[in-house]
């Protein structure tokens, strides 16, 4: 029986993406590993390679689709014995296709991205090539997905005992968990705890009620692509959903200032040079560690405290913005913290970056303090616990330590805080313990 291949979902908040190109033809014979496409998602191009061995029947869908909903069918693999004539017998039709192409549910891969009849996944999240298709007694082939033929293997389970609820008998994941040769079907499984609840409709006038209100005047109209209309549903989301709370301090900068530059001379020969906004990640990071309550995420109905400090940065590039993350940040040096940094906002800005470098994370950081904004409110990037907002450091009239009128360089930061996560004290801790790292930069280096 064919085996349709799906489009893949290659992040979390992916539901739609662009063929961009197709790699094969129709009549190729492709390996596990073997490139098939180039997908255009929401926040890059990928990458997407089969995970079994076969045929390119037909291809569904054209090269330069925009659109394509994710776990839509868009090419027919046909393997050993298989023609293009058992195509039109024993491939699903799409509308069948789509009813049936519900995920399985891949939590290595976050939930999400898996589905019956898959034959293919992204080059960066594949995993080992799945088995061999087996047969039974009288030789006929056991039709099974590969993501179930790989558990079956690792679970040492007899597929011919295993009844299969995919489509047309195909056995799929939720029949080999748990070695039960009759689970529940895929479809019937519970969801994850941790998945918001979907936004509530925005409120205001409709697209149509909006067109009519310009009717007569002049204006450009601007197409919406992937990654602006993910922005925009997750920002929504974000707001509706998280109890957002504020903190604000102010952090004089005249010793880090003075630190910076003394170290940049001396790391001049090496042509390393530190920004502020190097410091700012260190001081975060290493403020995560002293406060390990607040170095937390919310999955739904738990909260998963992180032991290492893996600190997003808000990068912004043409029509959006990436937020890549420096891992285990509390260990590394400022120069390899710097170096890090600009690669990732090198590789953001040329959408080069695989998902698990901008995925994940407690806490983000968003600088605007270089386009001269004094301090704003950012909004938090579920599933993380806060977002530090960053303004610019202006020169201002201080009270010094003896009551003495002096001037000083003054940054302005607010803490924006889920408050499920962290608690009004804690996140007060949490900030005051990335202020003390900053006024005393030396600190930080011990």
């Amino acid at each position: 029986m064919p085996t349709e291949i799906l489009m893949p979902a290659l992040s979390p908040t992916m539901e739609e993406g662009t063929l961009a190109k197709w790699l094969v033809k129709e009549g190729d014979t492709v390996n596990a590993g073997d490139l098939l496409a180039e997908i255009e998602t929401d926040k890059a191009t990928m990458e997407f390679e089969a995970v079994d061995e076969g045929t390119i029947g037909k291809i569904l869908v054209e090269e330069g689709s925009e659109g394509v909903k994710v776990n839509t069918p868009i090419a027919v693999l046909l393997e050993e014995g298989e023609s293009a004539d058992d195509i039109a017998s024993g491939s699903a039709s799409a509308p069948e296709a789509d009813a049936a192409a519900e995920p399985e549910k891949d939590e290595k891969a976050g939930g999400e991205g898996s589905g019956k009849g898959k034959a293919a996944e992204p080059v960066a999240q594949s995993d080992t090539p799945a088995p061999a298709a087996p047969k039974d007694e009288k030789g006929e082939r056991i039709f099974a997905s590969p993501l179930a033929r790989r558990i079956a293997a690792e679970k040492g389970l007899d597929l011919t005992q295993i009844k299969g609820s995919g489509p047309h008998g195909r056995i799929v994941r939720a029949d080999v968990e748990g070695a039960k040769p009759t689970a529940a079907p895929a479809k019937e499984a519970a969801k994850p705890a941790d998945k918001a609840p979907a936004p509530a409709a925005p409120s205001g006038p409709s697209p149509d009620a909006v067109m009519a209100m310009y009717e007569g005047r002049e204006f450009e109209e601007v197409k919406l692509d992937g990654m602006r209309k993910t922005i925009a549903a997750r920002l929504t989301e974000a707001k509706q959903t998280v109890p957002h709370f504020y903190l604000r301090r102010e952090i004089r900068l005249d010793a880090l200032m003075k630190f910076r530059a003394d170290l940049n001379k001396q790391l001049e020969p090496r042509g390393v040079k530190l920004s502020v906004n190097d410091f700012i990640i260190k001081a975060c990071a290493l403020a995560l560690q002293a406060v390990p309550d607040a170095n937390a995420v919310w999955a739904g109905d738990k909260v998963l405290k992180l032991k290492p400090s893996d600190v997003a940065v808000a990068v912004a590039i043409e029509g959006g913005l990436f937020t890549p993350v420096l891992k285990d940040a509390e260990m590394k040096s400022l120069s390899a913290l710097s170096a890090e940094m600009k690669d990732l906002a090198k590789r953001a800005r040329d959408r080069k970056l695989a998902p698990q470098e901008y995925q994940g994370g407690t806490f983000a950081i968003s600088n605007l303090g270089m386009f001269g904004i004094e301090n704003f409110d950012a909004v938090i990037n579920p599933p993380h616990g806060a977002i530090l907002a960053v303004g610019a450091g202006l020169k201002k009239p201080v009270v010094g330590a003896d009551g003495e009128l002096t001037v000083a360089t003054v940054m302005s930061v607010t803490l924006s805080v889920d408050h499920r996560v962290i608690d009004g004290a804690m996140g007060a801790d949490l900030l005051r313990q990335i202020v003390e790292n900053l006024e005393n930069p030396m600190v930080m280096l011990a």
